[in-house]
């Protein structure tokens, strides 16, 4: 299976080796393509331009000389822009891309300096542009050839030491938005955290307040400083946001994706997708599947 798209069929790409979990990788490109959960991290490097790529159910245009970090985990699917056209050059792909893919839990939490890799918020989340691509192509380009080279610590060793450059690199061309040692920050990255763990499981503030060791006003507070959105709205949309995921990009059946949310009645299940969807998981799946025009329902905005 491959490790960018899951559950349809194979495409051109690499899995890390184990004694790396670092490796280049080809993106399967193609108009139409199904949505896959992403099984590593990938950085895509969009050389020639232009690529579309569709994260979470948002669609990025990427032009030449921009970086795209895609998180383990994310729906996504690759094609060409509507309307671009034939390659100029007869077998050329559109939007040449360079792609670097590496497993989860490669660098520990203060390995990197305001950097946790494995963290869902960090830099080039959306198309980075860079001030000297080139830079960054020549990098992707040693990477993949050493990590086509002979396996052993020390070219692990080299190819976690290339890797970690190049994402400090991409963190210093986006800084965080909050500055570093910002209470309500800190405490919002405390409670994301916890609920990419937890959010199967309970969808209660409260549990994630005691959790934390403080109150669900705290929570609140430093969730509507850096989103806009309540502790229990950011709850919810975790929650549907993996349910759009299931339900677009596996062949679960709505009641197997409500009980993987702790959901025990696919009626409640139902009840909750609608409400934050605007749609039934049925009628979302069918949507989906068909490509209407109507576009992917989206999160549900704050109210006063």
């Amino acid at each position: 299976m491959s490790v960018l798209i899951q559950h349809t069929e194979p495409a051109p790409t690499r899995l890390p080796p184990d004694w790396s979990g670092i490796h280049g990788c080809a993106l399967p490109v193609a108009p139409g393509a199904a949505t896959g959960l992403l099984d590593v991290h990938a950085l895509v490097l969009t050389v020639t331009g232009p690529l579309l790529a569709e994260v979470d159910f948002t669609e990025h245009l990427c032009g030449p000389g921009t970086a795209l970090w895609i998180r383990p985990g994310q729906a996504v699917r690759f094609g060409e822009p509507p309307g671009e056209g034939r390659p100029s050059r007869e077998g050329e792909p559109p939007g040449e891309t360079a792609t670097i893919v590496f497993r989860r839990g490669l660098f520990g939490p203060e390995e990197l300096p305001d950097l946790v890799p494995d963290d869902p918020s960090g830099p080039a989340a959306r198309p980075l542009a860079l001030p000297a691509p080139d830079v960054l192509r020549a990098a992707f380009a040693h990477l993949t050839a050493d990590a086509d080279g002979d396996a052993g610590p020390i070219a692990a060793a080299m190819l976690r030491h290339q890797l970690a450059a190049v994402l400090l690199r991409l963190r210093t061309l986006e800084p965080p938005l909050d500055p570093a040692g910002h209470v309500e920050g800190r405490t919002f990255e405390r409670f994301q955290r916890r609920l990419e763990e937890g959010y199967p499981h309970t969808r209660r503030v409260e549990d994630y307040a005691a959790e934390l060791g403080c109150s669900v006003r705290t929570l609140t507070r430093a969730s509507l400083a850096l989103t806009g959105r309540t502790a229990k709205q950011v709850v919810d949309d975790r929650v549907a946001l993996q349910a759009r995921r299931l339900l677009a990009a596996t062949p679960l059946s709505v009641a197997e994706v409500g009980r993987i949310l702790g959901f025990g009645e696919p009626t409640n299940f139902g009840r909750f997708f609608h409400r934050e969807t605007g749609l039934s998981p049925g009628q979302f799946r069918g949507r989906y599947a068909a490509g209407s025009d109507g576009g992917i329902p989206v999160q549900r905005q704050a109210v006063d």
